[in-house]
């Protein structure tokens, strides 16, 4: 909007590029253009203020179709002034000169205006168009009608307007047409959902068939392997039987065939020691024969009381003890004598 200092008597104007300002004074146009800015006397003046801008406007109209089915659009309506001065004469855009705001409504009177046009040349799609078609390709078709009405509109082009762009959003029947018309399409939907899902359970068994069938076949082949496994385990079980009762024959045979030389050896040995034992006891018998005979030759010289002394002395080593003892003059005397001459005798002998 136009911004307006106020200096008492005097007062200054200026506007945005975005503005078209037109000037009057005493009923003649003084200044016209976008984004002026002046000096003026308000008693004097009159000032209108049109809008360049792209407007955008929502527009929401209700139809009925050929088939009495009433349909909801709703979209985006895009328009601009082209001749500001053609119309200002048209529609009141004069401008408060203390505050810069409109003294009337000249926009919503424009945006009601283009509002109505625009739904009047949906209306004249939608009357005679089947609600299935407004549903289907309604969007395209009223954005085209709406074009080309305003297009051919003499009225919008003489008010110096022009339409830049239409949006239609949605086109919608009531809630209960919606549910009505939308069953048959959800109803193939999901039939088509069962049969994908009775395709996939379908599939599902035949993949699993063969995945019962692919473990059948390795159970048969692990049993056919498993069998090969066991009659080999036999064999080397039978293989290993045997040789192991061959390793304990060879064994047996070695154990008995050192034993036999073990034997045999001890035999000899025993043969041997035996021999040696026999040749050895020959031998010391004959030592011992031939000392008793040699000690026998030597006792055959000494005389009797000799002999009888020495057989008192060898039976006193071996008594252990002697309880009594009875010595008489008679017996000792003659002994005594008959020792000392032996004893004497001998030692002369040794001597000599």
């Amino acid at each position: 909007m136009a911004e307006i200092i106020n200096l008492r008597v005097l007062r200054h104007l200026r506007t945005d590029p975005s503005s078209h300002l037109l000037y009057y004074r005493k009923a003649r146009l003084m200044r016209s253009g976008p984004g002026l800015s002046f000096w003026f006397l308000p008693l004097k003046a009159s000032i209108a203020e049109v809008p360049l801008d792209d407007r955008d406007l929502p527009i929401v109209f209700h139809g009925r179709s050929s088939d009495f089915q009433d349909v909801t659009a709703q979209g985006v309506l895009t328009f601009r002034v082209n001749n500001p001065q053609v119309i200002s004469q048209r529609i009141d855009f004069t401008v408060d000169l203390a505050r810069g705001v409109y003294l009337r409504q000249p926009l919503e009177k424009l945006a009601l205006l283009m509002s109505q046009l625009a739904q009047q040349y949906a209306w004249s799609h939608i009357a005679r168009t089947p609600i299935r078609e407004v549903l289907a390709d309604g969007q395209l078709r009223i954005r085209e009608q709406i074009e080309a009405g305003f297009a051919s509109d003499a009225t919008i082009q003489n008010m110096g307007i022009s339409v830049v762009s239409v949006r239609i959003s949605s086109v919608r029947p009531v809630a209960d047409l919606e549910k009505a018309l939308e069953a048959p399409i959800r109803e193939q939907i999901q039939q088509e959902a069962d049969k994908a899902s009775f395709g996939r359970r379908a599939l599902a068994v035949k993949m699993e068939r063969a995945i019962q069938e692919n473990e059948l076949t390795n159970q048969i082949e692990l049993a056919k392997q498993q069998e090969g496994l066991i009659t080999q385990k036999g064999q080397n079980a039978r293989r290993q039987a045997t040789e192991e009762a061959q390793a304990a024959e060879i064994s047996s045979e070695s154990a008995a065939r050192r034993t036999r030389i073990d034997a045999v050896a001890q035999a000899e040995r025993v043969r041997t020691e035996g021999e040696a034992r026999s040749q050895a006891l020959r031998l010391e018998e004959q030592v011992r024969v031939q000392a008793e005979r040699e000690r026998m030759e030597v006792y055959r010289t000494v005389p009797a009381p000799v002999l009888l002394g020495l057989a008192a002395q060898a039976l006193a080593g071996k008594l252990e003890r002697i309880d009594h003892l009875n010595l008489s003059p008679e017996l000792l005397g003659p002994m005594l004598r008959d020792l000392i001459e032996a004893s004497t005798q001998r030692l002369s002998t040794e001597r000599g």
